[in-house]
């Protein structure tokens, strides 16, 4: 808990308007053990707390909060577990003297978890519906890939988090980038080659992160016993943990150079490809000329 407020605190310093508190993952609790709702909410409230202490302390500005379960699971489990952490939520804040302090969103669980990709309505119109009287709005996690995002809006969400799909698009962007690289290389029109999927790849293994979202009958098996397919998941969706070392930096510079030397706009063609993709929301979700209104 002190790790994860100190980060709080920092985030709050760097200008942070809007913090997803979620303190679910239970060091302490076993393989299939699972935290009670009053842990969670206790925790919540605790964090929110440390958060507005520091905060109106240090003079920053108000901001705005988040709240829900562990990221694997997608949200509150079921309308009961919800409508109980409603409660507590509700006259912890109100003990804690911070009844002005409501979170705007609350991460449900809408039929969107890790390896589904099904928005279920029904129970998003339930939910909503659950937290209009307190003012708050849903938010669905696990967006990423969802078959039917233009219903979103109609049931009166507000929000979803999409994230892992955008970086398998810069990743598969690279990927197709890099096959034209190594055209180039065999024409001897480039020197030198980036080794942009090795690199990726090993950064991505030896960082082991890909551990967390294995399958049960996954784990305990090495990288190379899984499935190609599940590989070449595991990776694409674990670049976003491993874009920033200096390793992976130089190979971009150097991919992009490459092709840049013989006439490919390389950084124009990844944000394009990534800036494709987010337009299937911008259009599900309403979002086209917002900013107009804004």
């Amino acid at each position: 808990m002190d790790g994860v407020k100190q980060s709080f605190e920092e985030a709050v310093k760097a200008g942070f308007d809007l913090i997803h508190v979620d303190p679910t993952v239970d060091i302490f609790l076993e393989p299939n053990e699972t935290i009670s709702i009053a842990a969670v909410a206790e925790r919540t409230i605790e964090l929110i707390k440390h958060i507005e202490d520091f905060r109106r302390k240090n003079k920053y500005p108000p901001i705005s909060y988040e709240v829900g379960t562990e990221e694997v699971h997608g949200g509150l489990a079921d309308e009961k577990t919800f409508d109980t952490f409603l409660e507590l939520l509700k006259s912890g804040l109100k003990e804690a003297n911070l009844e002005d302090v409501w979170p705007c969103f609350i991460v449900g669980k809408v039929g969107t978890d890790l390896h589904t990709a099904t928005f279920d309505p029904e129970v998003a119109s339930t939910l909503t519906q659950k937290v209009k009287p307190f003012g708050s709005l849903i938010k669905g996690h696990y967006t990423d890939g969802v078959t039917n995002p233009e219903a979103y809006p109609l049931t009166g969400m507000g929000a979803a988090n999409v994230g892992p799909e955008f970086t398998i698009s810069e990743y598969e962007a690279l990927i197709e980038l890099e096959k034209i690289e190594e055209k180039l290389y065999e024409e001897g029109r480039i020197a030198i080659k980036s080794n942009m999927k090795d690199l990726l790849w090993s950064s991505v293994i030896e960082s082991g992160r890909w551990m967390k979202w294995l399958f049960d009958d996954e784990k305990g098996k090495s990288f190379e016993q899984i499935s190609p397919e599940r590989q070449e998941w595991l990776i694409s969706t674990g670049c976003r943990y491993i874009w920033q070392k200096p390793e992976i930096v130089i190979a971009r510079y150097q991919l992009y150079e490459n092709l840049k030397s013989n006439g490919f706009e390389a950084e124009e063609i990844v944000l394009s490809r990534i800036e494709r993709d987010m337009d299937n929301y911008f259009h599900s979700f309403n979002l086209v000329g917002l900013n107009k209104y804004l």
